[in-house]
């Protein structure tokens, strides 16, 4: 027969106070401390697992897949990039330029006429513009057109029309 010491009687006492129900109320020190140290290390396990986890799902995975996005995303801006500049390369292919410019003045009616001494053939479109410009404030009764032959028209073009 096993004699009750105060040790176990406090033990006992300790144990129902504190759980509120009498569960354990044959276990000595020892078996319960056995029995914490499985809890213990069972506890320890489901945290360093749930760690891992978080730590692979929350900081690994996302840091690789974050990494692997922003090349991607900068490797379709470099594409679309190269794309707009070679069509624009392959569409903006130097315009043939009129080689001589013509001052077409017009009477008050509208029709084409022959005004006397105006120079009306020029190799650039500036200076032509600025002839017309002055003969326009010379001769206000008067309408000018600059106007030009394109290639591959079929009728002269105008530019301005003062």
């Amino acid at each position: 027969m096993k004699l009750i010491t105060s040790v176990d009687i406090f033990v006992y006492s300790f144990l129902i106070d504190k759980c509120g129900y009498v569960l354990l109320l044959g276990m000595t020190i020892k078996d319960i401390f056995s029995d914490f140290r499985a809890f213990l290390i069972a506890g320890s396990a489901v945290i360093a697992f749930s760690h891992f986890v978080y730590t692979l799902f929350g900081v690994t995975i996302p840091s690789t897949v974050w990494v692997f996005f922003k090349e991607f995303g900068a490797a379709i801006i470099m594409m679309s990039v190269f794309i707009f500049v070679i069509a624009w390369v392959l569409k903006a292919k130097p315009h043939k330029r009129p080689q001589r410019y013509f001052v077409v003045p017009y009477d008050v009616f509208g029709n084409q006429s022959r005004v006397e001494g105006l120079r009306t053939e020029f190799k650039t479109h500036d200076v032509a513009w600025s002839f017309m410009k002055h003969y326009k404030k010379s001769y206000p009764l008067y309408n000018f057109a600059l106007v030009s032959d394109i290639p591959n028209s079929d009728r002269k073009t105008i530019f301005r029309y003062i």
